[in-house]
């Protein structure tokens, strides 16, 4: 019999890569039952945290997920180590067979002191062959990526800590992590990132789908909301770009503590 396995993380490292891939058709359910049988915990053995990883409700073809290191010395030798290991040998044939491309990859750290993520108490599902496909009543994640012209970057993050995530909180959906570019240099060139890129993410979780609707439509009809977002605009490099996830059953993100 299969039971939930506990993480042992607590709060997530300071280095975080938030991961996109663009899959062929049909190979999503592929990647993500090989993904959560075979890639978890290997990778977590090199010393990374797996934090999440989410099918998008909106794109068939998309599969996005996030992983942690302590520094970014640390990140190289994780993932030679996995990449250069047996598992990795073993299956990267069958992964790769799914992607259309993999290097959509934002490098990140927290906002500010604090601003990570916290997996205390985050029960993983069982490790096992398949997962069910969520419905839209499944938990749900709300990534926001702002995109700042580098030399805002203090001022809008100062405005996001002191007057967005308050109100966002006070709307019902506090947030579960704020991070900004990380422009360290790639200790790991093999795996690309996006370079010149500047951003602001945040995540919210939700019960559900229709929660985290509700909520758009709130933030979108509140007065204070929208006087923030007029005070933010200047700061803008170009305009923010949402997406909901689900969370696969082995994600630590999105799912509520044990």
């Amino acid at each position: 019999m299969s039971h939930p396995e506990m993480s042992g993380v607590g709060r997530c490292a300071p280095v975080v890569e938030l991961r996109e891939y663009t899959l062929r058709p049909g190979g999503r359910e592929k990647l993500i039952r090989l993904f959560d049988r075979e890639f978890v915990e290997t990778q977590e053995e090199t010393g990374m945290n797996v934090v999440g990883q989410f099918r998008d409700p909106d794109r068939p073809d998309r599969f996005v997920w996030l992983r942690g290191f302590e520094s970014m010395e640390t990140r190289r030798q994780a993932l030679a180590d996995f990449y250069g290991g047996p598992v990795w040998a073993a299956h990267k044939d069958e992964a790769n067979a799914t992607m259309l491309d993999s290097d959509n990859v934002l490098l990140l750290q927290p906002a500010w002191a604090g601003a990570g993520f916290d997996l205390t108490g985050r029960a993983r599902g069982p490790r096992e062959d398949s997962a069910p496909t969520p419905d839209e009543g499944s938990p749900a994640v709300l990534v926001r990526v702002h995109h700042i012209r580098q030399e805002a970057t203090e001022d809008f993050a100062t405005a996001f800590r002191d007057e967005a995530a308050p109100l966002l909180a006070r709307l019902g959906a506090p947030l579960a992590g704020i991070f900004v570019s990380n422009h360290a240099e790639n200790t790991f060139p093999r795996l690309p990132v996006r370079e010149g890129e500047n951003v602001l993410a945040t995540f919210q979780e939700f019960a559900g789908t229709d929660a985290l609707d509700r909520h758009r439509d709130a933030t979108g009809d509140d007065a204070g909301w929208r006087a923030i977002e007029t005070r933010l605009a200047p700061y803008r490099s170009r305009r923010p770009e949402d997406f909901r996830l689900l969370p696969t059953a082995r994600s630590l993100l999105g799912r509520p503590t044990a």
